[in-house]
């Protein structure tokens, strides 16, 4: 059985009652402010601001105690001897020096070729036969020119015969005109005899003078028809160079036709041989006759052969924008065959007396080159600048002053000029 208190509370179960505006009055803040029980407080935020600002300025201090620490370090490493290698600096020649790649070409070659045409009998030389000037190399069927040159001498032998008979009338017409003449003074002949030997006279010895060429022409064409029989013995027969050279390339058989003007053989010079590049523009200025130049070769890849520029070409192709060069090549024993590929170095300048360093001392300050030199006392790098001449391989030429001793090959970055330095030898600074 319930009981209804006063408040309006009901009291059942043993549970104490609660009043009823306590309970409208919880209902409604729980509704006015729902993140009331998940707001920080104001001390807490207080306390984190305090934390951060505390933080920062910890912060700032130590960068400030850096700040004022690092001159003192810096002061330190710089007394502190820098690990260097170093090389000596020298004195001596030393060549400017480029290298070309080209091909090795004959001095000179000769084709053989026939003047008249016919059949091949005969090749009296085979590929790589070693040849002499004007010497017969190849013989054509002859039997055609041979009947040839008989019939010119035949007409020769009939023109000849026509003007002995010719000369032969001349003379019996001006035996008969000395007649006439004789009998004309007594006044035993006409007038009109008379005129008409003299005519036969101008006929006779106009026969004669035909007859005459007649004869000039059949020798003409005798000595022709011997040529052409000349011609089918086909010579060697090259203008200029050595006396000896050697067959190249062989284009026919015997037994076969050619006509005239057929390639038999191709006879090649080797010595000298001559070694053809091409330079663009920005090597040809340095280029000029009678430079010498060092050529090497895949097939004697230990030797060199010693060789001259003999010819520059005046113009540059227009399609690779290079000039031609041709390198004369001593070469007796001939070795050395066209079509080898070879390099040509070529010295373009050199400097008897030049001071020389290694490249790699080279480098750079404020814009200049130069060179760390270690002092008298080997305990110090001196700065000197300096201007780069000739290179050759791994070696500078360098124009400068002080420059004598031994120079920073290595660790020249972490220098300046006076630095303490402490040498190593190569391959064990730090």
């Amino acid at each position: 059985m319930h009981r209804r208190s006063k408040d309006c509370g009901i009291i059942g179960n043993g549970e104490r009652p609660q009043p009823l505006m306590d309970q409208a009055s919880n209902r409604a803040n729980t509704q006015l402010d729902p993140d009331a029980v998940t707001r920080p407080s104001r001390k807490t935020l207080l306390f984190t601001l305090i934390l951060i600002g505390g933080l920062g300025w910890m912060a700032w201090a130590v960068q400030q105690q850096l700040r004022e620490t690092s001159p003192s370090r810096g002061d330190d490493a710089t007394t502190r001897p820098i690990p260097v290698e170093v090389a000596a600096i020298t004195h001596g020649p030393i060549e400017k020096q480029r290298t070309f790649t080209g091909t090795l070409e004959a001095h000179a070659e000769f084709v053989v070729a026939p003047k008249v045409s016919g059949r091949v009998e005969v090749l009296n030389v085979d590929l790589a036969d070693e040849v002499s000037r004007r010497q017969v190399v190849a013989i054509l069927d002859d039997a055609e020119y041979v009947q040839e040159a008989a019939r010119a001498e035949a007409d020769l032998a009939v023109a000849q015969a026509s003007h002995l008979e010719a000369e032969s009338l001349l003379k019996i017409t001006e035996r008969e005109l000395e007649r006439i003449e004789k009998l004309q003074s007594r006044g035993l002949s006409s007038e009109s005899q008379l005129d008409t030997t003299r005519a036969e006279q101008l006929a006779k010895r106009a026969l004669v003078s035909v007859t005459e060429a007649r004869v000039a022409s059949a020798q003409a064409n005798l000595e022709t028809a011997r040529i052409r029989l000349g011609y089918t013995q086909v010579t060697a027969d090259w203008r200029g160079g050595s006396e000896r050279r050697m067959v190249a390339e062989r284009f026919v058989d015997e037994g076969e036709t050619v006509t005239a003007n057929t390639a038999l053989l191709r006879i090649v010079e080797l010595d000298p041989i001559t070694a053809v590049f091409s330079v663009t523009e920005r090597d040809y200025a340095d280029l000029k006759s009678g430079t010498q130049a060092l050529i090497a070769t895949d097939a004697y890849p230990n030797e060199t052969f010693e060789g001259q520029i003999q010819r520059i070409a005046p113009v540059f192709r227009e399609s690779t924008r290079q000039a031609r060069v041709e390198i004369g090549v001593a070469n007796p024993d001939r070795r050395l065959k066209p079509g080898m590929f070879a390099r040509a170095t070529l010295i373009l300048d050199r400097h008897q007396d030049a001071i020389i360093v290694p490249e790699q001392a080279l480098t750079r300050r404020d814009g200049l080159d130069g060179l760390f030199v270690i002092d008298a006392d080997a305990d110090k790098a001196v700065w000197r600048p300096v201007k780069p001449g000739i290179r050759q391989g791994d070696q500078v030429e360098v124009i400068g002053e002080g420059l004598e001793g031994r120079v920073v090959v290595l660790g020249q970055q972490q220098l300046r000029d006076g630095a303490s330095v402490r040498i190593v030898e190569r391959g064990t600074a730090p």
